[in-house]
């Protein structure tokens, strides 16, 4: 169990890594396109590469959200329900995340075919593959974090833990803390 966590921690980190130097990146290209708009000159790559870029910000942070149990959902219902149903209500709504994508990963990876003939218009050295490749790169990753996060939410509902709950809890005492070193 000690190995699952240390791996979903590293994968935690890595994830967190990638979305930050895809937002930065992305950042980056957007000031730059002002920039030379500004100047009276254009990229004419920047509309493809913003939008492939928000993209793929969208899908890897899916992931990150995923390992981190941070996606939207209905964590009071489910901590109040009776401890049989909060046991049937986790394993339907984990079966029906991990079919979702196991779906988007084999119809993503079918899409990849279609275009590997295409690249982009701006940059036609740049091939759809390789841009939309993170389909089913995303889905298959996201199915790993769900799975590796599994354990800790296991246990949470178990124990009939709201996670909202929690993290409500969690920012109270952060502040609370805050407030304290402030006033030394």
């Amino acid at each position: 169990m000690i190995r699952i966590e240390q791996i979903r921690l590293i994968t935690e980190k890595i994830l967190e890594f990638f979305t930050v130097t895809l937002l930065l990146s992305l950042t980056l290209i957007v000031l730059l396109a002002v920039a030379f708009r500004t100047l009276g000159s254009s990229i004419t790559w920047y509309d493809e590469v913003a939008s492939i870029g928000l993209a793929w910000l969208s899908f890897y942070g899916a992931n990150l959200a995923a390992i981190k149990r941070a996606h939207m959902g209905f964590p009071s219902f489910v901590s109040n329900a009776h401890p049989f149903i909060r046991i049937i209500l986790f394993i339907l709504s984990e079966l029906i995340v991990v079919s979702f994508f196991i779906i988007m990963a084999y119809y993503g990876y079918q899409v990849l075919d279609v275009l590997a003939w295409d690249s982009l218009v701006s940059l036609p050295q740049v091939s759809l593959t390789f841009t939309q490749s993170v389909i089913p790169v995303s889905s298959v990753l996201f199915i790993i974090c769900e799975l590796l996060s599994l354990p800790g939410a296991w246990k949470k509902m178990k124990q009939g833990i709201d996670s909202d709950h929690e993290a409500i809890e969690e920012a109270i005492r952060l502040a609370e803390q805050g407030l304290k070193e402030q006033r030394l």
